[in-house]
């Protein structure tokens, strides 16, 4: 055994600040690190060194030799990566590990091996375990991809999933109706997957109507050791991105053993060590499930699992990276009640979930009481950065079943006050009283079949409940103010709404497309002089790594690009000008 005196944290705000808390606890010295955007950032406060590892945003986090560098020269013995930049960088391990440092996760060869979602399904399928139908990956030229997406098609039908082989967190995920989408869909599918993983390579699913989306968190030691910790439904997406979680997932005894006992066998197959994710697709209808992929890190959306379980995820990979034996026994593990963790973004659910980077966070007060948790950075004053992801904090509730822990999760909601950029709170509000949430019938495409969720009232300056507007009494009228008592809250400024994609006329009176978002532009599709037709893509857009397509409504020939790949972009900023035919 090796024993953990210094833990250098390779990541930033929120799940910086989670592992922080833990290394405290375990009296082991927390290192953080940050680049200039983050200079001011919450999680720095806590830790007990801080190492500046580069200026330009974005890009040194993903940086291995100067995470390295940084953990060499802070004294730390080992390295804690989070979940995304480096997480499940097979290479990044590995060069941690030929550095004398230990890595807190898997061992290299089983992140390759699982990070690769094509040899991934060989794993499981030597465990026994049914994957999705698919492809190996596909063919790098497009003509050759194309050809082997139709071959699929006419043996599966559509729609399918095109995935990235390097894929994680919902990037990279493009789902193809028709043949006439196949291009469109490829040359998007690609420039996700390279812009988040530096991988363009991608592979095609069987495309499973309304599954629901279930993982299983595992624990697995140096000794042969290996654990589950029950169920979580994350079926509640937008993007193929988690919104909403819950634990346990709500499915018959029966198959809820089966995949549980599915999910161990794949690990102990693939030689797994450290806390991971087995996932599945659960047809609603039939109960079967299909083995879909495994996330060689820590989940986002492990709180939900600490608060059902008590388990802190964290200090057991801190104990099995210094080679420890799992103190823990299944036996051992309980379930009790039910807890649902939800992600509280800066985006407008109607403006399809657009993050509103740029903004400032002019109030925050969040919600107390029991059975509530909160893992954030923000805070008044934070302004919304444009590089990184859009989550703000993440509420996690827990009740003794699960009508109480939506009404905890609802009254958590209405307490929170959160004023400057538009949230998720509200949507999330109306999500706790629709009727089939309340029953626990949720799937995947749930936001599409349930359209009302977005017919909330985005005007009330809290973005959440009704809390700070009671209604005032005086005990004795002499005694009343001159002036009425103020309601308890103050109005900000409201946002100003934009549009997906809009068209201003300029002086020529042709039509400028601007930008929906603040970010950067990451891909051209036209040139000047070319002809486009309403419907077409023009260019990809980027912001908080989510890609948007910018879209003509009408046809006509490309008179000016105002923009090139890569620069900078503010929201309103005119990008293409379409002189209509």
């Amino acid at each position: 055994m090796k024993k953990i005196r210094k833990v250098l944290v390779a990541n930033r705000g929120e799940i910086a600040l989670r592992i922080i808390r833990t290394l405290k606890e375990r009296n082991i010295e927390a290192i953080a690190v940050y680049e200039t955007p983050d200079q001011d950032a919450y999680y720095l406060r806590f830790a007990d060194r801080a190492v500046m590892i580069g200026r330009e945003a974005g890009k040194n986090y993903l940086d291995a030799d100067r995470i390295i560098r940084a953990a060499r020269k802070s004294g730390a013995d080992a390295v804690h990566p989070g979940y995304g930049f480096l997480a499940e960088n097979a290479e990044f391990a590995e060069a941690c590990e030929k550095a004398g440092l230990v890595f807190i996760g898997p061992p290299p060869e089983v992140i390759r091996t699982l990070g690769h979602k094509v040899l991934c399904k060989e794993v499981a399928r030597r465990a026994g375990v049914d994957p999705l139908p698919g492809t190996d990956s596909l063919p790098a030229g497009e003509a050759a991809a194309l050809d082997a997406l139709r071959q699929f098609a006419r043996a599966e039908g559509y729609p399918l999933m095109l995935k990235a082989t390097a894929g994680g967190g919902g990037r990279g995920i493009r789902k193809v109706e028709r043949e006439a989408d196949l291009a469109g869909q490829l040359h998007v599918a690609r420039a996700e997957a390279r812009s988040a993983f530096n991988d363009d390579r991608l592979y095609v699913e069987r495309y499973i109507e309304s599954p629901r989306h279930v993982e299983v968190q595992i624990l697995a030691d140096r000794h042969g050791k290996v654990l589950h910790l029950g169920t979580r439904d994350c079926s509640i997406q937008r993007r193929h991105q988690k919104l909403l979680e819950v634990a346990p997932a709500h499915l018959p005894a029966p198959v809820i053993e089966a995949i549980q006992t599915a999910a161990i066998e794949v690990m102990k197959t693939a030689g797994y060590v450290n806390a991971g994710t087995v996932e599945f697709l659960v047809d609603p209808k039939t109960l079967a499930f299909w083995f879909m992929e495994v996330n060689t890190r820590l989940q986002v959306e492990h709180t939900v699992t600490e608060m059902l379980t008590g388990v802190d995820i964290v200090a057991e990979q801190l104990r099995i990276a210094a080679g420890e034996a799992l103190t823990l026994d299944q036996e051992q593990i309980r379930l009790p009640g039910a807890a649902i963790e939800v992600r509280i973004n800066a985006e407008d659910p109607k403006n399809y979930f657009l993050p509103e980077a740029g903004k400032r966070v002019e109030v925050y007060q969040p919600p107390g009481g029991p059975g509530i948790r909160l893992d954030g950075t923000v805070y008044q004053g934070y302004v919304i950065p444009a590089v990184y992801d859009s989550l703000l904090v993440k509420l996690t509730v827990w009740g003794v079943d699960w009508d109480q822990a939506v009404r905890r999760l609802r009254r958590a909601l209405r307490d929170f006050r959160l004023a400057g950029p538009k949230t998720t709170i509200p949507f999330y509000l109306k999500i706790c009283d629709e009727p089939d949430f309340q029953a626990g019938r949720f799937q995947t495409d749930y936001l599409e079949t349930h359209s009302d969720l977005f017919a909330y009232d985005d005007d009330p300056v809290w973005r959440g409940g009704e809390t700070g507007r009671a209604e005032h009494l005086v005990l004795d009228e002499a005694e009343a103010p001159a002036e009425p008592l103020p309601p308890g809250f103050v109005e900000p400024p409201r946002v100003k709404p934009y549009l997906l994609t809009k068209t201003v006329e300029d002086a020529a009176g042709d039509g400028a497309i601007c930008s929906p978002i603040k970010g950067r532009v990451m891909n051209i599709r036209v040139s000047p002089g070319e002809t486009v037709y309403a419907g077409d893509v023009l260019m990809i857009l980027e912001t908080m790594k989510m890609c948007t397509n910018v879209i003509t409504e009408v046809t006509g020939q490309v008179a000016e690009l105002y923009v090139g790949v890569d620069d900078t972009i503010d929201v309103d900023e005119p990008l293409i000008r379409i002189a209509a035919s």
